[in-house]
């Protein structure tokens, strides 16, 4: 495919409708949810299915965490340049296309006979979730007329922030009632349905641009993507010191400057603008994403081991203890729009991050081995609802900051900054657990024989593991090891608590006050409205 083209002449429709009317636009909002939620459902699910895979195929921890990360690494690298090359190709073409490659991607690791084969499965289906994940925004934010479009993003922000705890849950749901390798039903299942509903349903629409393909600028942010995102996901494990973290962080950091220079040099015939991140809109809402999105991930890292390590609850019942949170944040999405249109986006998203803040201050008072759930609820649901408040309008603040021809790269830096976040924030709040965990049991293990001792510095799990061989000194074992993970646990809330304040404020001072509707593209033929972004049927 060559991407290097040469200059396009507007658009013209090819079936000249007019814009798309309530029942439509249902059946496009619709669509691209189902789609979305294909993707974000495979980003989850496979962690329910660890022990299954590495006793299947004999694999080690690494190879295991390699599925599962490889998808999301791939994801995150190609967002941007897939981004951009569906604004030019086509939007339509590009999600459908999309839609067939994971749906086959799917079908193939669900039937893997190796860990080799899964590898290159999930790679197929992390490149295809790249195509489709921006696409489905920009699909709205192009085709919804603007009194129409923040209700629809909300929904859309919705489906991002809570579908992957439902796809965990629904994941967890599958592996205990029949086989882990049912887990990729539910993908081919959503895949099929998008597929058929985007054939009749979603309009075409795509960039008119003067500028070739900036095929430089795609490379190098590729390259910046996935050294950053190797560090956050192999630093915990290979060490933070160790060698190829050290060059992988190197690496990244280069290509990340170099892209933005590069960036600076091809000014308005660049993949993205970094100029607009000047703009109050894209610097606040990226910085609130990355935040708010990196200390929900975060969160998670710490619940499910707390549910069971702490509480003995199995992974399905975990995931159902999730979904107050993720039920919250859900509903509020949707009802964000609104609520910016009464009081402000600034004060909107204001209210947000300082409902979330206080849900992690909330968990970090309360938590308790004794209080058991109800300790956390509050906090969870508080989390929730703020986070539901700041996520739809720092993403709308986003998508109206560049062009309309640009909803795509607009699409992908939404989906790359989400990425990102979760990926630090799994990092940096699992990294804080564990040394909170390991400094407090560090004083609980007198008595204790050595070896064992040393094994339960490792972890909740690895304790309650080895508390049976250490005889008498079981039962007391396990009460020090979950002591221990509530210790860890309110420090890594505090930190993330601490993190948030400092986004209250920087979102008060200095976030959006309003969002602008979409810029016009200098480069394109003057629009009237949404109906003349629709090319095609």
């Amino acid at each position: 495919m060559n991407t290097n083209q040469p200059p396009q002449a507007p658009d013209t429709p090819v079936s000249g409708g007019g814009a798309p009317d309530a029942r439509q636009l249902r059946a496009i909002l619709i669509t691209v949810s189902i789609a979305l939620m294909a993707v974000i459902a495979s980003v989850s699910g496979l962690n329910v299915a660890q022990t299954h895979m590495a006793v299947e195929w004999g694999a080690s921890q690494t190879t295991v965490l390699w599925i599962i990360n490889i998808y999301t690494l791939a994801l995150a690298a190609l967002l941007l340049p897939l981004g951009a090359i569906g604004d030019r190709l086509g939007r339509k073409p590009m999600l459908i296309t999309g839609l067939i490659i994971f749906g086959a991607a799917s079908v193939v690791a669900g039937l893997a006979p190796s860990a080799a084969v899964m590898i290159g499965a999930r790679v197929a289906a992390g490149i295809s979730a790249a195509m489709i994940m921006p696409i489905t925004l920009a699909v709205i934010t192009s085709t919804f007329p603007e009194e129409e479009r923040g209700k629809a993003i909300g929904v859309w922000t919705g489906v991002a922030g809570g579908g992957g705890i439902l796809g965990m849950f629904l994941s967890a749901l599958l592996v205990d009632v029949a086989d882990w390798r049912w887990l990729f039903v539910l993908p081919v299942v959503l895949v099929v349905i998008a597929l058929a509903m985007a054939l009749t349903s979603v309009p075409n629409s795509r960039e008119r641009s003067t500028h070739s393909f900036d095929t430089i600028g795609a490379l190098v942010s590729t390259i910046a993507v996935i050294g950053l995102i190797f560090v956050l996901q192999e630093g915990p494990e290979r060490g933070w010191t160790a060698p190829i973290t050290l060059i992988s962080l190197a690496v990244g950091v280069i290509a990340a400057i170099t892209f933005v220079a590069w960036e600076l040099h091809r000014r308005d015939a660049s993949l993205l603008d970094v100029r607009l991140f000047r703009e109050r809109g894209l610097a606040s809402g990226s910085i609130t994403l990355l935040v708010v999105f990196g200390v929900q991930a975060g969160i998670a890292v710490v619940l499910f081991p707390f549910f069971q390590a702490v509480l003995g609850w199995s992974g399905l019942l975990s995931t159902v203890a999730m979904m107050p949170m993720a039920v919250m944040m859900m509903m509020t999405s949707g009802l964000a729009p609104k609520m910016a249109a009464k009081i402000g986006t600034r004060f909107t998203m204001t209210v947000g991050v300082a409902l979330a803040t206080l849900g992690l201050a909330l968990m970090a008072l309360f938590v308790s081995v004794d209080g058991g759930y109800l300790s956390i609820l509050a906090g969870m649901l508080a989390m929730g609802i703020g986070m539901g408040l700041s996520m739809t309008p720092s993403t709308e603040a986003i998508t109206s900051s560049l062009p309309r021809a640009k909803q795509g790269v607009a699409s992908a830096l939404n989906d790359v900054t989400r990425e990102f976040g979760t990926a630090l924030g799994v990092a940096m709040l699992g990294a804080l657990l564990a040394n909170g965990y390991r400094s407090a049991i560090d004083g609980k293990l007198d008595g204790i024989p050595t070896g064992a001792a040393d094994t339960a510095r490792e972890g909740i799990a690895n304790a309650i593991e080895v508390a049976p061989k250490t005889g008498s000194h079981a039962q007391g074992l396990i009460h020090a090891a979950q002591q221990s993970f509530v210790d860890g646990w309110q420090q890594a809330m505090w930190i993330g608590a601490a993190v948030m304040a400092a986004l209250l404020l920087d979102v008060a001072l200095r976030g959006p006050k309003n969002i602008a509707p979409l810029q016009p593209d200098a480069e394109a033929a003057p629009e009237t409205g949404a109906a003349e972004n629709v090319a095609a049927r």
